[in-house]
């Protein structure tokens, strides 16, 4: 069976959710290689078993932390090399779409982005996409070279299936470029306790209905009873009520969660290009022209200051 490469997102050898989803879905194609860069990529080696990984390709040298991406698309190119596989599949974040463009480049090779689905086909890998801000689902593949692939997040299921995980130490010769670009500092993010807003299974948005920073926190109130993840329309966030870090559509971002409950949301095209695949879709809205409804599985036409409040205590009383 043909070998798939799978770029492994981890954090001090933590490995994220999304890359445990890749491993899900290079299993469907063929056997997963797994390469992970940095401090501690080693110790992602049993995780990466437990989810697939037939190898575990590493490299922890200071350069992946030191400097921009080229670092790290020198080592997927000399995995590549030393792996000929027949896909490689890249989580969709901004970092992971500019990995694989770049490494598409370079090996000559069609790259497709932000799919939500891999499936097995004659020519090769077949992916779902999300085309026009969600208004057309797609299936792709490429024509040319070894498809490299941005898979979004929730986009399979996490899949325990235990495999040998062998590690081997990948020697990457670093390009001219790699050092071209220094990181000279860092500013932790700091830290809410809620879930990654682009991983998390359900998040909870508020939108121009919210009426004011203050109000917020009732969009947080039912994220936390139910886990989830804040975010905001593009009208919440310009007008100075929320992160631009949570602003989910067109130009923030995109979220696949199962579960998305939209609060004072109207539905405008650029925040549904963000969330339109979410696999469930609430609605709290006062306005029932509005055009989020033409969207939801569930809408609740009603003011969210009222609806929101008595949502969250029913939450919590059950979870009591």
């Amino acid at each position: 069976m043909a070998e798939v490469l799978v770029y492994v997102d981890h954090v001090d050898g933590a490995v994220r959710k999304p890359t445990l989803e890749l491993l899900t879905l290079a299993r469907r194609i063929g056997e997963p290689v797994a390469l992970a860069l940095g401090a501690g990529a080693a110790g992602t080696a049993a995780v990466l078993a437990e989810h697939g990984a037939v190898k575990v390709l590493t490299d922890d040298a200071s350069e992946y932390a030191d400097y921009l991406v080229v670092p790290k698309v020198d080592a997927l190119q000399a995995a590549y090399n030393a792996v000929s596989p027949a896909a490689v599949l890249v989580p969709s974040s901004a970092e992971g779409k500019e990995i694989a463009a770049r490494l598409a480049v370079r090996i000559g090779s069609g790259v497709i982005t932000d799919a939500t689905d891999l499936q097995a086909g004659e020519q090769g890998p077949v992916a779902t996409q999300s085309a026009f801000a969600a208004s057309f689902t797609t299936t792709s593949r490429v024509a040319k070279g070894t498809p490299v692939i941005t898979v979004k997040p929730n986009s399979a299921p996490v899949e325990p299936a235990p495999a040998a995980g062998t590690v081997e130490a990948l020697t990457v010769p670093f390009s001219e470029q790699a050092r071209g670009t220094k990181v000279v500092s860092r500013t932790p993010r700091e830290s809410t306790g809620r879930p990654d807003l682009t991983e998390a299974a359900i998040v909870v948005s508020g939108g121009r209905g919210v009426n004011g920073a203050e109000n917020f926190a009732l969009i947080e109130a039912l994220a936390d009873s139910l886990g989830a993840a804040v975010g905001a329309s593009r009208a919440a966030v310009d007008a100075g009520w929320y992160p631009h870090s949570n602003q989910v559509g067109q130009t923030g971002k995109s979220v696949s969660p199962q579960l998305y409950i939209a609060n004072g949301i109207s539905g405008a095209i650029q925040h549904r290009a963000g969330m339109q695949t979410s696999k469930t879709i609430v609605a709290v809205n006062k306005d029932a022209e509005a055009p989020i409804f033409d969207l939801v599985d569930y809408g609740v036409v009603g003011d969210l200051f009222d609806v929101v409040p008595q949502l969250t205590e029913d939450i919590n009383t059950r979870k009591g």
